[in-house]
């Protein structure tokens, strides 16, 4: 019974004791696939984000320009 005992509190010690694996990153799991995609997504709305405010610039250069202001 003493064996038991021991065993079982040796046991708790180690599991309380042992380091706890680190999480996987999300890119390795089932849905890696998907959030590539909803990254590439993300960085293409980014570039046009940026590609449409560089034209409206442009645009408001050249109405300043024609205007005469």
């Amino acid at each position: 019974m003493r064996w038991l005992i021991l065993l079982i509190l040796a046991a708790l010690a180690f599991y309380y004791f042992a380091p706890e694996p680190e999480p996987t990153p999300i890119e390795d799991t089932f849905v890696g696939d998907e959030i590539r995609a909803v990254k590439k997504a993300q960085d293409f709305e980014q570039e046009f984000l940026d590609a449409t405010k560089a034209q409206q610039q442009r645009m408001e250069e050249q109405l300043e320009d024609a205007s005469g202001g």
